[in-house]
């Protein structure tokens, strides 16, 4: 009996986990279904959570992504982890890494990226100031080095370090520690 109980008590607390996560989940879909729509009048004010948008990276990340996390302890400048497989996420892109790299980054590791994100006139910039793989950091000329050999020939259009259109009629974001308010233009 006492077991059944903590078996109801443990399949409660998951349920409402799960429930939550959708929740987010939809609440954040319905907010970018609303900036896309073209609906929203100039000087309308989207903002999102941080459970919204770990909730909607979890459902439209990569297979080979799993339990992304936001935070934002600093007003422009957010860390994003996960745990990533790298490889999965190539080969899902339909990559075909090298020997030397699959078996450099083949398996599940927890990774971090800090970046500093700014934003105005309808666009943004996003500086990749870290990032943690299992635990060794890459920063200053080294992780310029990944970017510019690594990241950009695998994905030639991320825009690192460069100004990209927000599109949407998105004017700017504020990156808060309390959240990313999403300011829409003319």
């Amino acid at each position: 009996m006492i077991v059944k109980r903590r078996m109801w008590s443990i399949s409660l607390v998951l349920a409402a986990a799960s429930a939550a996560a959708y929740t987010d989940y939809s609440s954040a879909q319905q907010k970018v279904d609303s900036i896309e729509s073209g609906r929203l009048h100039a000087g309308a004010r989207v903002t999102f959570t941080y459970p919204e948008l770990a909730a909607w990276v979890a459902h439209e990340a990569p297979a080979g992504v799993r339990n992304p996390a936001l935070r934002v302890t600093t007003p422009g400048i957010a860390t994003g982890t996960a745990l990533v497989d790298l490889m999965k996420v190539s080969r899902g892109q339909g990559q075909k890494p090298g020997w030397l790299m699959s078996k450099l980054l083949d398996g599940e590791r927890p990774v971090s990226v800090t970046a500093r994100i700014r934003s105005a006139a309808g666009k943004a910039t996003v500086d990749v100031q870290r990032v943690e793989i299992s635990g060794i950091a890459i920063d200053g000329n080294t992780l310029d080095f990944l970017i510019q050999n690594v990241l950009l020939p695998l994905y030639p259009n991320a825009a690192i370090g460069r100004p990209f259109e927000l599109g949407d009629r998105i004017e700017r974001f504020d990156v808060q520690p309390s959240g990313v308010a999403v300011h829409i233009g003319k």
